[in-house]
């Protein structure tokens, strides 16, 4: 009987049980490796691994390479020619002290005199005020390149 009313026949449905197999794939049956004859075996970069098993990807943390790291060294502005003020905005100041907090609430040593504190954002809060976080700020400029502030420098 349906829950709308009208239907007053009973419809029966015969299903039989169907057994789906599945086959499990080993790692190397992923990528067929006939598939890229003449390659000696090795993947091409299309696929987003090289010859030495890198991943290769926009990301310079995904892995190593030395090219990547060189440029992102050559986008650093040394500290002499920094053109940001030495001023810590409310942002900045914000993410330094939760990242200091979570720090000290997992236990990293703490840099000034306790006198009873317990709360970490109290203790991150007063580390900021005698400078002795000891975390840098980057601030990314809008031609790509960088420059590192400790916040012992910063206002």
């Amino acid at each position: 009987m349906s829950d709308y009313g009208g239907d007053d026949h009973e419809e029966n449905f015969d299903y039989e049980p169907v057994e789906e197999v599945f086959e499990e794939n080993e790692p190397g049956d992923l990528v067929d490796q006939d598939d890229y004859e003449g390659h000696d075996g090795e993947l091409p970069e299309e696929h987003g691994i090289n010859g030495e098993n890198i991943v290769v990807s926009g990301d310079p943390n995904s892995g190593y390479s030395g090219k990547v790291m060189e440029q992102t060294r050559e986008m650093k502005i040394p500290n002499d020619q920094r053109t940001t003020t030495p001023y810590l905005t409310k942002y900045e100041r914000a993410r330094v002290l939760g990242t200091r907090a979570l720090q000290i609430s997992m236990n990293a040593p703490v840099l000034v005199d306790l006198e009873g504190e317990t709360d970490p954002l109290q203790i991150a809060m007063k580390e900021l005020n005698q400078k002795k976080i000891p975390l840098i700020i980057r601030r990314y400029l809008p031609d790509g390149k960088y420059e590192d502030w400790t916040c012992e420098e910063l206002l």
